[in-house]
């Protein structure tokens, strides 16, 4: 995320805490008159062994916070096949649950994090135990609703307070190598959406679900709790006091509002390919379960490839463009690769293309967040924090999120154009197959205002 006042200020080892230090000029009187001739040693941006420990840091947090409602399919396989839960028309609300409420909770996240900036340092803990709390109540479920409760909102509540400050951090310890630093923490998704759910597939059939979800609990404190400790600010609470959480001026910019537009449209599509690819390979072109599986799999690897090829971009071109080239990839890969995939290599091929190109477009967050927070004079002087606009991002996300999951089912009810189409567009999964690649193209729009000077 860009920020005004850190693009421009020198990559020193020390600061002073004076009235006129560069990038502190909120200071109060007595704040500053007590620091005067204080000097504050820092750890240099972007490089050095303290940011390196950050980013491994938010990198594994990531992993195993969004990894987990990103392996949830696994999940939804067993409920819908074991009792309790068994025949239950809910089981899919578990998982749309936990991940539309972990991003439709940044904009009020955030905020309390940067009105609390001194607790802040302890969020990572506390919605670690939060997470596991949630695991360990889970495995007492005993209807759907107390799963959506579990897994869901409440799982949902302790990530998102886990996650929170590797965001706020972030935007503190890179700056030049900023979009490069978010696109490495964000491929931590695609990894624990590969690795995540091999593992629960073989705990649930050796151990059973109330047993797996007990052990992941133990598995994921034991795996997070030593990393929280190197999740912590580069800069004193001071230094950063000036942002003001509610100053939503940004929200009324024309640009944030085509990118936001933009970013709600194209997540509407993105999720569905990982909802149906399994089914769509076992139903039309008869793979068997493990085979329609990797499917899945091979979007997430992808990702990881993809988002962090997406942070290099981000840093050295406009957003547009890096937008632009999310979005013709991902169209390209819809249209032509999934809407005739008529045998599995070529379906594999394209869950490769999408997770690569598609997986990256939240990547590309970074140069639209730094092209908003270059508009000081929209905010009354002073500049937007960027931990805001990434916030109302990603519930912006959030809303495509909660929305694609009844939306897809309409779209493959009563399976039309089957047999009036070729390849996967004549097999019941064209309008998904279409509606995916549609919202893409929606997604890449804001390339289009940028050249005719609307942005």
């Amino acid at each position: 995320m860009g920020r005004a006042s850190l693009e421009d200020q020198p990559q020193v080892e020390s600061i002073q805490l004076d009235t006129t230090t560069p990038g502190d000029s909120s200071l109060s009187p007595d704040i500053a008159s007590e620091h005067e001739h204080e000097s504050v040693s820092l750890p240099p941006v972007d490089t050095g062994k303290d940011a390196m420990l950050f980013l491994t840091a938010c990198f594994i947090i990531e992993c195993l916070v969004w990894g987990f409602p990103f392996a949830f399919g696994i999940f939804q396989n067993y409920y819908s096949t074991h009792e309790p839960f068994k025949g239950s028309s809910s089981i899919a609300a578990i998982g749309t649950t936990a991940m539309g409420t972990m991003y439709l909770s940044a904009p009020f996240v955030f905020p309390l994090m940067r009105l609390y900036p001194k607790q802040n340092r302890y969020g990572p803990t506390a919605g670690l135990l939060i997470m596991c709390t949630a695991l360990a109540l889970s495995s007492f479920s005993q209807a759907v609703w107390h799963l959506i409760l579990t897994q869901g909102v409440l799982f949902a509540i302790g990530g998102s307070i886990c996650y929170g400050p590797c965001i706020i951090y972030m935007d503190e310890w890179f700056v030049k190598r900023k979009g490069l630093a978010f696109g490495v923490m964000w491929s931590g998704t695609g990894l624990g959406g590969f690795a995540i759910p091999l593992l629960l597939e073989f705990l649930l059939g050796r151990y059973g679900l109330r047993t797996t979800l007990r052990i992941w609990a133990v598995a994921l404190f034991v795996l997070t709790i030593p990393v929280v400790y190197f999740v912590k600010p580069r800069l004193p609470v001071s230094a950063t006091a000036h942002y003001k959480p509610y100053k939503l001026g940004f929200l009324f910019d024309r640009s944030f509002l085509m990118y936001e537009v933009a970013n709600i449209v194209e997540a509407l599509g993105f999720f569905m390919p990982g909802l149906y690819l399994p089914s769509y390979a076992s139903s039309i072109l008869g793979s068997e379960p493990f085979p329609a599986a990797l499917t899945i799999l091979a979007v997430n690897v992808a990702s990881v490839f993809g988002c962090i090829a997406m942070g290099v971009f981000v840093d050295r071109f406009h957003p547009t463009t890096c937008i632009m080239i999310s979005t013709v990839g991902t169209v390209i890969g819809t249209f032509l690769l999934w809407g005739f995939a008529t045998n599995m290599a070529v379906l594999y091929i394209f869950c490769v293309i999408y997770g690569f190109f598609a997986g990256s477009y939240t990547s590309t967050w970074t140069g639209v967040i730094k092209q908003v927070t270059s508009k000081p004079s929209l905010n009354g002087g002073s500049a937007f924090d960027p931990v805001m606009i990434f916030g109302y991002l990603a519930a912006g996300r959030g809303i495509g999120n909660v929305v694609s999951g009844p939306l897809s089912e309409a779209l493959v009810k009563g399976m039309s154009w089957q047999g009036q189409a070729a390849g996967g567009y004549g097999s019941g999964y064209g309008p998904l197959i279409a509606f995916t690649g549609a919202t893409a193209v929606v997604g890449g729009t804001s390339f289009l205002w940028k050249r005719i000077g609307w942005m």
